[in-house]
């Protein structure tokens, strides 16, 4: 089975990798040091500060397996290469709500540096799948579950 592509930006790589070390670093000998303490506390079958760092340390190997996995499937976006022609990866999209009026800008990124809320979408939500490959002045439609979204391609960088 073909394990699926993960699609990052420069910025986006960095932060992974960077995650990632800091848990094979830091986090690890936290918790083994956490576990260490809770076994010298004696009994551990009913010690739940063994249970919590146990617990804590499954969470941190899975982590460590998932990063590594994402970064073995990267495919980094080049920035440079995001042109002003048309919406694709790694391009900055002004859009006017044309029922409202609202101006909104976002960067198109893939699904796992989606962050709405610091205006970074991804190119598989129903906003993104609608703008990509469009060009400046298009009008697009968004399909959502609260109904039709219309928007204008106002500018690209």
């Amino acid at each position: 089975m073909k394990e699926k592509e993960v699609i990052l930006t420069r910025e986006g790589l960095e932060k992974l990798e960077k995650e990632l070390e800091e848990l094979k670093t830091t986090r690890r000998r936290e918790v083994a040091a956490r576990i260490k303490q809770a076994i010298e506390f004696g009994d551990i079958s009913e010690n739940s500060e063994y249970e919590d760092a146990k617990n804590e340390q499954a969470f941190i190997e899975g982590r460590i397996l998932t990063l590594e996995q994402m970064l073995r499937n990267a495919r980094v976006i080049d920035d440079e290469r995001a042109g002003t022609d048309e919406v694709t990866l790694g391009s900055t999209v002004l859009l006017k709500d044309l029922e409202y009026g609202d101006e909104v800008e976002y960067t198109i990124v893939g699904s796992v540096e989606a962050d709405p809320g610091a205006h970074k979408i991804s190119n598989e939500s129903p906003v993104g799948k609608a703008i990509l490959g469009q060009r400046k002045g298009s009008i697009v439609e968004v399909s959502v579950p609260a109904g039709l979204l219309k928007y204008q391609i106002l500018d690209i960088r």
